[in-house]
């Protein structure tokens, strides 16, 4: 599994930094924060590096968005209505004007756009058929993913699932973007039929042979690696870490409230406040919170150098940069040789992370509302369901997937 970057609010220079870095990586580019001639530069320069590959997402979950940046660039129909839209002109001019903004952008494949569905339904359903045959008629040159955005209640929808699956099984796509809304606005997601029914989708998907990226995610969906989902992707802010209708609706750069600086434990899973660091380092147990060389992060070096670690300055570039470094690492590492061999590494993971947590918190080292603690037993319900419903046949494909 490899992670990509999730393009959000002022992460241009993140972009370049990291994918430099890294010695390649992939941008999912954002219309939503860039405007035409700011995707066309920042392509150019991912693309110019080593390595580096760039795709766009679309967007097209809200058709009637008020966001203005979004609903500026020149694919977004200029009205919208829902009869008809998907069986006339409107689509094929759509799909025609993404498939040339891919094009322009040297795009490594063509995200399709999709709407988000809040009930999957038959309707829900012709259309994303629709716009993935329409697609592969317009030689596009590159593989086609098709979009399958999940409002969280059709998430849980178990027979739904099944259905997009069964959809897939004569859908002539390479790959497909997924997106699932969290429950309740949660940023770690803490529902086990949710995460279960996660699984079981990129799983079935991968098992049929088409790519999964999984778009929007934070470090509680690293247990994807047990479907063998090929990437996801993460980003900065929190909004481009939990996918939402909202992000795609009137702008919500004032809703990114300053600003509050997090650290990522890796050995934890959780997020804690410079302040709870200073705890940690009043009580001795600072050093256990510091990422192992292995994770290849020295952008948080100086809270691990003696001095009070909210007196150092790490600020938001370095809580960034640090937490996708560390994300990289994570998210490669997941995937073993064999199916069992991953979940038995996740289980080890998730294990490590609880004793490290109570460890913390006995010393009163808090992570306040991003702790992974309540996920944990969530995740391991999830993996359970997994390889009851598709052990057998994962451990058969693993090879090959």
């Amino acid at each position: 599994m490899d992670l990509h970057l999730q393009f959000g609010h002022g992460m241009m220079e993140h972009s370049r930094h990291l994918v430099r870095s890294w010695g390649g990586g992939t941008v999912i580019l954002s219309p939503r924060d860039l405007k035409r001639e700011q995707l066309v530069k920042l392509s150019d320069e991912i693309r110019a590096l080593p390595g580096g590959q760039v795709l766009v997402d679309p967007q097209f979950y809200v058709p009637r968005s008020d966001h203005h940046r979004l609903t500026s660039h020149d694919y977004w129909p200029d009205s919208y209505q829902t009869n008809g839209f998907f069986s006339g002109t409107g689509m094929q001019t759509l799909l025609s004007t993404v498939l040339q903004l891919n094009q322009d952008l040297g795009c490594a494949a063509f995200i399709l756009p999709g709407l988000m569905a809040d009930a999957i339904d038959d309707i829900w359903l012709e259309t994303l058929r629709t716009i993935a045959e329409h697609a592969g008629t317009l030689n596009a040159g590159m593989p086609l993913y098709t979009t399958v955005a999940l409002s969280s209640d059709s998430v849980k929808n178990t027979a739904g699932i099944q259905e997009v699956l069964a959809e897939f099984e004569t859908l002539d796509v390479e790959g497909v973007y997924l997106l699932f809304e969290h429950p309740n606005g949660d940023y770690i997601v803490q529902d086990p039929v949710w995460l279960a029914n996660a699984l079981e989708l990129a799983a079935g998907l991968r098992l049929l042979g088409k790519k999964v990226l999984v778009g929007y995610a934070n470090h509680v969906l690293l247990c994807l690696g047990a479907a063998s989902v090929n990437a996801i992707a993460s980003g900065t802010w929190m909004n481009v870490r939990a996918f939402s209708r909202e992000r795609f609706l009137a702008a919500d750069e004032e809703d990114i409230k300053r600003k509050a600086v997090w650290y990522y434990d890796p050995a934890s899973l959780s997020e804690y406040k410079p302040a709870f660091l200073d705890m940690a380092q009043q009580r001795g147990v600072l050093t256990s919170m510091a990422p192992q060389p292995a994770m290849g992060s020295t952008y948080a070096a100086a809270l691990f150098s003696g001095v009070q670690p909210s007196s150092v300055g790490f600020g938001e570039q370095e809580a960034f940069r640090h937490y996708l470094q560390c994300m990289l690492q994570q998210v490669r590492g997941v995937r073993a040789a064999t199916f069992d061999a991953t979940v038995a590494n996740l289980q080890q993971t998730l294990n490590a992370a609880e004793r490290q947590a109570r460890l913390l918190a006995q010393n009163g080292v808090l992570p306040q509302l991003r702790g992974f603690s309540d996920a944990l037993d969530p995740v391991r319900s999830a993996l359970a369901s997994l390889e009851a419903m598709r052990g057998a046949m994962l451990r058969r494909a693993w090879p090959t997937l």
